[in-house]
């Protein structure tokens, strides 16, 4: 099936054919939803300033994540359950981010282990996404797995400290008894994360800190904290020695009410200037422009969830493809009609200045 030439295009045709269970999980947000939209209207309320008569006949959009080269500065967020948007699942999403040339973060929740994934896409640049939970034991027997097949980061999540309530209908409920999902990385395990079933059971909100201290001395791997959404915080993640800083509000599906991602990314990026730890966004990236202003603001690369998975839905490997190409081909002319030949020259006199979410730069 052909895909046309927006992502706006290819969730509307996706959503003609998931099934209604499938469409209501992957595109809820938590409570009344105002962060799942605002994470998109924000980036609409950002205006560019180009600056023009700059020869911009040759571009680079490439950059580096954590020390790696991607082929532009959109990589893949960690969402769960691939395989109710397609039979492929996560080994066509990896696929695709491989012949990219750009990024995935393999969630915790995947259907495949991490070993299959790193399998089918042997040259691909992958990372672990893990959720902090109450057995240490299995967390540390899926990083040291991890570490063997070849990921290059581990992406934490810390707004996670309990399960919030989302606006998911019981077809979403139901859904898990009558498809039932394996999670590829607990096979073998003690826990109860082996199916869907025990989805929602997490540490129960006791961690701090110090267990990012914990993770700092069992992997060898860079540490990204998944979450953040204010300076404060952004400046413990520094003390406690992360590489990077994913602003995020997940997707707005923990708690509602909170600012939307481009909102706040000043404000982190100000607070940990000069350290060296990068910061990366996501939530409500739709258009190249996006990824612009969010360059713009301080981060160094964004990240893309739900848009993947439409386009998994729709064409499999192929779909995922298409969404990644959509995107790079729109910051590429944004790049462009700013006057930018490369992303070190996007900076924050791109954005206009009397923007809200620009204030506290």
């Amino acid at each position: 099936m052909a895909l046309r030439q927006c992502l706006d295009d290819v969730e509307a045709s996706a959503r003609q054919i998931l099934p209604p269970f499938a469409i209501r999980y992957f595109s809820c947000g938590s409570d009344g939803e105002q962060t799942l939209a605002d994470n998109i209207n924000a980036f609409r309320r950002i205006r560019l300033r180009p600056r023009l008569m700059r020869d911009v006949s040759k571009r680079d959009t490439s950059t580096t994540i954590l020390g790696q080269k991607v082929s532009f500065p959109i990589a893949i967020s960690p969402t769960a359950l691939h395989q109710w948007a397609h039979p492929d699942g996560e080994h066509a999403t990896a696929k695709a981010a491989e012949s990219m040339g750009t990024g995935m973060v393999l969630s915790m929740y995947s259907g495949s282990s991490l070993e299959e994934i790193a399998d089918c896409a042997p040259s691909g640049l992958r990372w672990l996404h893990m959720d902090l939970l109450s057995n240490t034991d299995v967390m540390k027997y899926i990083i040291n797995r991890a570490e063997n097949k070849g990921y290059t980061g581990i992406f934490v999540t810390l707004d996670r400290p309990v399960a919030s309530k989302k606006r998911a209908p019981n077809i979403v409920t139901k859904a898990y008894g009558r498809f039932p999902v394996s999670f590829g990385h607990f096979q073998g395990t003690d826990t109860p994360y082996k199916s869907s079933d025990k989805y929602t059971e997490h540490s129960d909100g006791i961690n701090t800190w110090e267990t990012i201290d914990w993770l700092q001395s069992i992997t060898r791997l860079p540490i990204v904290a998944k979450g953040i959404l204010t300076a404060e915080d952004a400046r413990e993640a520094v003390k406690h020695g992360v590489s990077g800083i994913l602003v995020s509000n997940h997707g707005g599906r923990q708690l509602d009410g909170v600012m939307a991602t481009i909102d706040v990314l000043p404000e982190v990026a100000q607070a940990v200037k000069g350290t060296g730890v990068e910061i990366y966004l996501d939530g409500g990236v739709r258009l190249g422009t996006d990824v612009l202003k969010a360059l713009a603001l301080g981060a160094k690369a964004v990240f893309v969830g739900r848009p993947i998975l439409w386009g998994l839905a729709l064409d499999g490997e192929c779909g995922v493809k298409r969404v990644l190409k959509i995107l790079q081909e729109e910051f590429d002319i944004a790049m462009a009609l700013t006057g930018c030949r490369s992303v070190e020259e996007i900076n924050a006199d791109l954005v206009q200045k009397g923007c809200t979410c620009v204030a506290k730069l």
